[in-house]
């Protein structure tokens, strides 16, 4: 399944020198002026309603095939388990391409359900120069086998690092970044003893490692790890084993926001009633946590929300429907093309070195940029679960480090 898209041009600036986030702010209004125009903020959508189905990308913007634009393949699953996300992905890439007002790109969408290495060998053979996708990190592996001789780099909306490199580059959130930020925000609050319950799969095994690691570089000092599974007798054993490892000044838990609020008062139950929460970068994607008392007080970090509310609205109004909060990496995905295109040569490679640009990008996620290992990095906030939100109590730092 193919479907050519034609869009529009503009979005996130290249921040540079001294200046870089004046720089940076200017570019953004200019280039999503379209997109703000109009917008009201909606409450966080992580889910589509049970009631309605995301559409799939607006027929009316599919074009014929063209040489005159710059091709760009976007792979992701639009029918099967992951279609919602799929789509809704591809509809915020449509959303950016119009938003923006572009006439040089031609994007053509490829259903890695129907077949990941059919879909990626049909993209190269199209003779698109840069892939959009795939969304899982088992099918980045397969794709890039394609993609790679073909010389074409991949922008994966992925989050498993173990994929990135060699002209990958992930747009997904490392939780490991996340893990850092909110551990360092603690410490400067002054807590000094950390525990962590993680997942018995591999995002826990990197989030063990990721807080072991943030700990230490923080100066605090690390009074245990323990493993769950989704069982209550799995949480309430790992809980009772880290309450009895003496005083915890901070719990992390690093699962998704139901099995967090399963955990959360089994470590308040087993000796940590007065522990700080804290969270990864998962909780950002489901609002049940806001609405539950047992995260009340939590923190975890996060890309910032403020441009997000008012893009889901914008969503909304075109699509009739609630966006995944993921999709917000498709939107950035065409800003970013968008921006390196201005320079692309047609017909041309697609010009990779400008990726890794040490002053960033910006979208609605907010300051990110990739590094030569093709991870990305992010500036991230903390944020406080309230009832009924998420309140910023740490914003995202401005500028990168250099």
């Amino acid at each position: 399944m193919a479907m050519a898209i034609a869009g529009s041009m503009g979005g996130s600036q290249a921040v540079r020198g001294e200046n870089r986030w004046s720089a940076v702010k200017r570019i953004l209004a200019l280039g999503m002026m379209a997109f703000l125009a109009a917008c009201q903020a909606i409450p966080r959508g992580g889910e589509v309603p049970e009631t309605a189905s995301t559409p799939a990308v607006d027929p009316a913007n599919v074009v014929a095939s063209d040489s005159d634009r710059h091709r760009v393949a976007l792979l992701l699953p639009v029918t099967g388990s992951d279609g919602q996300v799929g789509r809704s992905i591809a509809n915020a890439t449509t959303l950016a391409l119009l938003d923006t007002k572009n006439t040089s790109i031609r994007m053509t969408t490829y259903d890695t359900a129907l077949g990941v290495e059919a879909a990626a060998t049909r993209a190269v053979a199209d003779g698109n120069k840069l892939i959009l996708g795939p969304l899982r990190g088992d099918n980045v592996v397969k794709v890039a086998t394609i993609a790679r001789p073909a010389g074409i780099p991949i922008i994966s909306f992925s989050n498993d690092v173990g994929v990135a490199g060699q002209n990958v580059f992930l747009m997904g959130h490392l939780p490991g970044q996340s893990i850092e930020r909110v551990v360092r925000y603690a410490r400067m609050q002054g807590m000094t003893r950390f525990g962590g319950i993680v997942t018995k799969n591999v995002y826990g095994q990197r989030a063990l490692s990721n807080l072991t690691s943030a700990v230490r570089n923080s100066g605090g000092r690390l009074v245990g790890i323990e493993e769950i599974d989704r069982s209550r007798s799995s949480i309430d054993a790992a809980t009772r084993r880290l309450g009895q490892k003496g005083d915890v000044d901070a719990v992390l838990v690093a699962a998704s926001g139901n099995l967090a609020l399963a955990t959360i008062p089994s470590v308040r139950r087993h000796g940590m009633p007065q522990s700080k929460i804290l969270g990864t970068d998962q909780w950002n994607i489901d609002g049940s946590l806001a609405g539950n008392s047992a995260a009340y007080g939590a923190w975890f970090a996060s890309v910032a929300d403020g441009l997000y509310s008012q893009y889901a609205s914008k969503y909304r109004q075109r699509f009739g429907t609630t966006p995944f909060r993921l999709s917000s990496l498709g939107y950035d995905a065409v800003l970013l093309t968008a921006r390196v295109a201005q320079n692309w040569q047609l017909g041309s490679s697609f010009p990779v070195n400008r990726l890794t640009d040490p002053g960033g990008f910006i979208g609605i996620d907010g300051a990110f940029r990739f590094m030569p290992n093709g991870l990305s990095e992010r500036m991230l906030e903390v944020q406080e679960v309230r009832q009924g939100e998420f309140v910023t109590i740490d914003p995202a730092p401005r500028t990168f480090p250099q």
